[in-house]
């Protein structure tokens, strides 16, 4: 299809000359980005800048803002509060009141109880210990030498 003065129009699905400087310079947009991005990257080989984070700054030990890995840590993040959630729940369900009201079951029969719903109890007692929602005496807890051992509830 031809205009008058000799110009070409593009036709649709089919790259002309203004489809391919867009796509061209979709491309260099692109390269410049990824080249950026190989010089901070500190495994991209000798010519990468090593990108200095100081420890009191804010990025020092945490991901670029919107990347995968930032979104994969904030998943995590809810995941465990959640399990967090349900392992306050099962404290309740199978506690007696105890010294002060408040609710306090053993280890051994708080570990018999969420067995079946996580292998991971003794890790998400730490973190509702760590959130100070739970107690209990000691670093770590150990089935079998630590099933008698009183965990409250600080809710």
């Amino acid at each position: 299809m031809e205009e008058s003065g000799g110009n070409h129009t593009e036709v649709p699905g089919r790259p002309g000359q203004h489809g391919t400087a867009r796509l061209r310079q979709r491309w260099q947009k692109w390269a410049e980005d990824h080249r950026e991005y190989q010089r901070c990257n500190p495994f991209s080989g000798s010519h990468a800048v090593t990108l200095r984070l100081h420890r009191a700054g804010e990025e020092y030990g945490h991901p670029k803002e919107g990347s995968k890995t930032d979104q994969r840590g904030k998943d995590a993040h809810t995941l465990v509060g959640k399990e967090v959630e349900e392992l306050l729940y099962i404290i309740r369900k199978n506690g007696e009141a105890g010294p002060g009201g408040n609710i306090c079951v053993t280890f051994g029969r708080l570990f018999d109880a969420y067995v079946t719903i996580s292998n991971k109890v003794v890790g998400i007692l730490l973190r509702a210990r760590k959130h100070g929602l739970v107690h209990f005496d000691g670093e770590m807890l150990w089935q079998g030498r630590d099933d008698r051992t009183l965990i409250t509830l600080l809710e």
